[in-house]
This record gives structure tokens, sequence and C-alpha cells, in this order.
């Protein structure tokens, strides 16, 4: 699933391609896309017909477009890509809707397993995601507080990590990474966390999203590309994920991989020891 980095990537695409145009028209290739709209497909193209585009913003995983004082959320779920097309290319596997601007060109989305979708949401402009807490991207981010409200929860780091009510923008990937960086294993409970290391942990998922949104985000296969259709390169420096049986980058020992709520965790158990357990 595209996280943080990737969805920055895309929507500094979008921002650079989209704004300023106008929607023209929107074709409905399949339903499920639009699957929140409150009519149908075919009211989704009529409320978002001759709209302009001012503005591409983004909140974690979720990007928007400003269409006046409504905005056009969208989430890439698993698969979700947006491309840029002039209308006589032909359309790639998985294409779902089109919108066509008023400079001759098409703007897909395309999407695979179809998780994604594209919600139009009427006078929520400024923040249309008031549950998703803020990303460390964000001017206003405080890593402390976000570290002492970790600390507070019942509950094991990673899954506080992944939390979006918490801080958003972190996946498995980054999740993996940061508690790589911070040397934390990821079942060690919040609460055993010191104040210095819980904000190491935050500002190590910052660090480590800053470094690959600079190489285009991290992409394994054609699920995650740039709006132009090229491939992120931040795979190549990865410390843990994905990494198993391989030697760590810090002391060699293997790279570990175990089962994590229907996904995977990769971490060295020798810099990230296994937490003792009270009885």
């Amino acid at each position: 699933m595209p996280e943080l980095p990737e969805v920055e990537v895309v929507r500094q695409g979008l921002q650079g391609h989209a704004v300023g145009r106008t929607i023209t028209d929107v074709t409905v290739l399949h339903p499920r896309p639009v699957r929140y709209h409150p009519v149908g497909p075919e009211a989704f193209r009529e409320d978002v017909a001759c709209r302009r585009i001012d503005d591409v913003r983004r909140r974690g995983k979720y990007l928007w477009a400003v269409l006046g004082e409504d905005a056009l959320v969208a989430h890439l779920g698993m698969s979700g890509q947006f491309r840029f097309n002039l209308p006589g290319d032909e359309h790639v596997r998985n294409t779902r809707v089109v919108f066509h601007l008023d400079d001759d060109t098409e703007l897909r989305f395309v999407d695979q397993r179809m998780f994604g979708g594209l919600d139009l949401r009427p006078g929520l402009a400024e923040i249309p995601v008031p549950h998703i807490a803020l990303d460390p991207f964000d001017p206003q981010f405080d890593a402390r507080a976000v570290a002492a409200k970790m600390r507070s929860k019942r509950t094991t780091v990673k899954r506080a990590l992944l939390d979006q009510t918490l801080v958003s923008g972190i996946g498995n990937i980054y999740a993996d990474e940061a508690l790589w960086r911070s040397r934390v294993h990821y079942d060690t409970p919040t609460e055993k966390l010191g104040p210095r290391k819980a904000v190491e942990l935050i500002r190590a998922a910052g660090d480590v999203m800053a470094e690959a949104l600079e190489q285009g985000g991290t992409s394994f296969d054609d699920l995650y590309v740039h709006v132009n259709g090229e491939s992120g390169y931040f795979a190549r420096e990865l410390s843990a994920y994905g990494q198993a049986d391989r030697p760590c980058h810090r002391c060699g020992t293997p790279i570990v991989r175990e089962h994590f709520m229907n996904r995977s965790s990769f971490f060295c158990p020798k810099c990230q020891p296994r937490p003792r357990r009270t009885a």
C-alpha cells in the first residue's frame, strides 16, 4: 500500500500538472471507485464536471483536489494510481475513471484491486479528513506531543505507529524501518518506552520517510508508480523491511520476518531484542 512518501510524490505530480486545469468531463469506467457518491456514477460525473482544480493537498495517505469550497478526496488503497495521458493513448489495464481536462489531456485513475476510491465532499476543502492525525511532514506536527500520547496508550509500538488517529502516513514499510533505526522491537509495549526513546522513534519515522521521498518512494512492483509511470527507488535503501535472512547492516545478524496483523514485521533479533514479558 502506498504510504506517506509515495502519496506525497503523487500529490506533487498532480500539483504540477492539474492545478489550474478545468475538468471538462468525467468518464466512469467502473462504479466501484465512486461507490461513496450518494446517487451513483452519473451523479458523480455531473457534480465534478466543469469544476476547476484550485489546489492538491494531502494529509497522511489521503489526497484531495480543491474544487472551490469542495474537496475531491482520493485514497489510493492497495494499488491506486493517477496517470496523465493524451486522449489517444491506450488505456492501461484497470483504468477505472478518466477526468478529461481543458488542456486536451486526461487524468486517469487506475486501480487493480479497487480498494481505493474517489469521494466528493462538499464544503470541506480545508480539512475533509478530520479524523486523520497530522503526519510528520506537516509544519504543525509535534513529535514530543505524539510520543507522549503514544506512551499513554495500552498497546505495542508498531500498532501505535500504524494508528492513523495518532500519527498518519506511516505504514508497514516505514514502521519497520523506523523501529530498526531506533533499535526497538515491534512488540514492545508503548508504556515501556522511555520519553526520549519514544521521541527518537517518532522522529526516525519522519526521517526515513523524508529520505524515501527524495528517491520517489518505494516501489516493489507496478502497483505504485508516479503520475508519469516511473517507479521510486528507495527499496534499495531498506534496512529491515523485506530483508528477511539478509545480514543486518549494523551487526550482521540475519533479519527475521514474523507474522503481524495479517502482514509481516521485519527486525534484527540482536539490535531489536524481544521485550521481556512480566507475569
